[in-house]
């Protein structure tokens, strides 16, 4: 598996970019999708990043910079060909060693609580995410899940 930090502008991400905002709408009711679209990935306080093995897109990941100590995670994905390989604890330790390089201390995300989302949801507590109140721009939500990392540099 190779990470390397992607500009968005390749068919395969494109589509499994879309496939992530079409399934967010779909396991959620409109109000309650945060997924950002390529327009918010592109973003300048936006990283992007894509596991590739070889020639084949496994998934992708992003990082949010929320303020200098405080990041948030992004549109991680695993491709369906590639469930269950490590794509996902892949580009999570990506993601958390590059906001403890970027002097984060703490590291948070939001997710669904409903059942489509209960193997991300298991992933993250598996990484020491807990539980926390809305962050940033969230509000309570029946639908969202928000969680947080406090990191050691």
């Amino acid at each position: 598996m190779e990470i390397r930090e992607d500009d968005l502008s390749g068919y395969g991400i494109r589509a499994l970019l879309e496939r992530h905002l079409a399934d967010a709408h779909a396991n959620s009711p409109p109000g309650s999708v945060h997924a950002l679209d390529l327009s918010g990935l592109q973003a300048a306080d936006v990283t992007f990043w894509c596991v590739w093995e070889g020639q084949n897109l496994m998934g992708c990941g992003a990082l949010k910079m929320l303020d200098r100590k405080h990041g948030e995670i992004k549109s991680m994905r695993t491709h369906l060909d590639h469930l269950r390989k490590g794509v996902g604890a892949a580009i999570l330790t990506h993601i958390i060693n590059t906001a403890k390089a970027r002097g984060c201390t703490r590291l948070s995300l939001e997710t669904g609580n409903n059942a489509p989302y209960a193997p991300a949801r298991a992933l993250y507590r598996r990484f020491g995410f807990e539980d926390c109140p809305p962050f940033a721009n969230y509000v309570e939500d029946d639908f969202s899940l928000c969680m947080t990392k406090k990191l050691k540099l």
